[in-house]
């Protein structure tokens, strides 16, 4: 009788290495190119369209608030769930994603969140929605570990920091793919389809994926990079099991401080992503579309500081990340203070404080978000090293989620504006709604105009502002603490 459990675990399990193909050298290297492209677009652009059915909660914040039907703290608790969730699974699923089969665990970990997207696009309520989403968190936390250790798979130290910022620009193609497609969905087809269209989207992707991607090297007859690139890894311990090695990223300070600062920077990125929509339209006073699209500008400029990353640490620091991890920091904080002071009403401040504190954020999100911890372990743990930054950064972003929530909802403001309404408008606006016109007008049936007091809702955003601000220089502090570890740990003795 088969055993159900033992069958699925075999189904992620990565595959036993094969004997190396008896062919040319010519033909195995048009063979390993071949895949380290497939699988290195495949990281890219499938990691992007995990973000689509991850952040695109919060293009639908204010019409769900319009309706009545989240308050601002449940849906703080809501994105928190999912955060939560995502810093658990980060965890789990980066120690699994050095032992399974990426193929297989990438896609259907996208098949699984696309699925209960289109399950929320239907409303369950907040109860079904939180436990939901908060599941969804879990399955997206497959993504990041599967990009990373396919990076360390198929890609050498020597190239790791160029090609780890390329692989980067996938939050950000996310992002914007969220900010702009999505906002223009739930705009003219209402807020269900913020579930709806990226549910089809992922579906899809993930079918693509389970043909693209690809399990280790040696699994298809092909050596390890390390000796196909002709490279050196300096932590490697080739007679350590990859269990050990796990256990020395567990053992490294340098990694927990590293997973610290992240949540710090992380605390400041999910605010922006997270509420920079809500903060656009009621704080700043831009449309919907104009919020959705100075996002969607913030998304590509931080799509150009992930792709260039690497590239600027490779070639203008001698691939040492933590001096511009440093600078970067700094800017980062002067650009998200500069939105905070911008009047509202100015489109182009707003879309100038975003482009550089995206820009920013982007190279930070490389370097803090794992390649400064993956740099000082074995390739052989990368996917721990990736878990254990990622728990602590998603923790960070959920707390940020619950306490940003709150504080918006603290300085909320509720004021009755008495309206004069003419009964002709007044009745037509009640057939609309499907209300009775006595329950406004009374019993008495008036002629001409009538006094109504509407309710205004007013939001101040001081205090996330604040908090956001005050968790990035946190960021930047935790960053300097480690400066020295980091730079021993490629072999300079400072």
């Amino acid at each position: 009788m088969v055993n159900p459990w033992k069958a699925f675990v075999d189904f992620f399990r990565t595959g036993p290495d094969r004997p190396p193909a008896d062919v040319p050298d010519a033909t195995m290297r048009r063979n390993y190119e071949r895949h380290r492209w497939s699988v290195f677009l495949s990281a890219t652009l499938g990691y992007g369209l995990y973000y689509v059915c991850r952040i695109n909660f919060s293009v639908v914040k204010k019409p769900m608030l319009d309706e009545g039907l989240l308050t601002a703290t449940q849906m703080g608790l809501i994105g928190s769930a999912l955060l939560f969730g995502y810093a658990a699974g980060k965890l789990v699923n980066g120690f699994l994603a050095d032992r399974v089969n990426i193929r297989r665990f990438m896609s259907i970990g996208l098949l699984a969140s696309a699925l209960l997207n289109l399950f929320l696009g239907f409303n369950p309520g907040f109860t079904v929605f939180l436990a939901a989403w908060g599941l969804n968190g879990w399955v997206q936390s497959v993504g990041a570990p599967s990009s990373i250790v396919t990076m360390s798979h198929w890609f050498s130290p020597k190239e790791r920091g160029s090609r780890y910022g390329v692989w980067c620009i996938s939050h950000n193609i996310g992002e914007g793919l969220t900010f702009v497609l999505t906002a223009f969905l739930v705009s003219s087809m209402g807020w269900q389809w913020g579930f709806w269209g990226p549910a089809l989207m992922c579906i899809a992707t993930a079918l693509v994926l389970y043909k693209t991607l690809a399990d280790r090297p040696q699994t298809l007859g092909l050596p390890p990079v390390i000796e196909y690139k002709n490279d050196i890894a300096p932590m490697e311990k080739a007679e350590a099991s990859v269990g050990a090695l796990q256990m020395e990223v567990l053992r490294n300070p340098a990694v927990w401080a590293l997973g610290l600062s992240s949540a710090m920077m992380y605390v400041a990125r999910y605010g922006v992503n997270n509420w920079g929509v809500l903060v656009l339209q009621e704080g700043k006073g831009h449309s919907m579309m104009d919020a959705g699209t100075i996002l969607g500008i913030y998304s590509v400029s931080g799509l150009a500081g992930s792709f260039l990353s690497g590239i600027i640490s490779d070639k203008f620091f001698g691939s040492r990340r933590n001096l511009p991890c440093f600078l970067f920091g700094l800017l980062q904080i002067a650009s998200l203070t500069a939105l905070y002071l911008a009047p509202p009403g100015h489109f182009w401040l707003d879309a100038a404080a975003l482009t550089v504190f995206g820009f920013a954020m982007g190279v930070l999100v490389s370097f803090l978000g794992g390649l400064m911890a993956i740099d000082i372990v074995s390739p052989r743990a990368a996917g721990a090293a990736a878990g254990v930054v990622g728990m602590f950064s998603y923790i960070g972003a959920a707390l940020q989620d619950a306490a940003s929530g709150w504080l918006i909802d603290v300085g909320r403001t509720v004021q009755e504006i008495p309206t004069d309404v003419s009964m002709d408008r007044l009745t037509a606006f009640c057939r609309a709604m499907g209300t009775d016109l006595s329950i406004i007008v009374g019993p008495d049936r008036c002629i001409g105009t009538r006094t109504i007091a509407i309710k205004q809702v007013d939001y101040a955003f001081t205090d996330p502002f604040l908090f956001w601000i005050g968790a990035s220089v946190m960021s930047m502090l935790l960053a300097l603490a480690v400066w020295k570890a980091v730079d021993r740990a490629r072999g300079r003795v400072v």
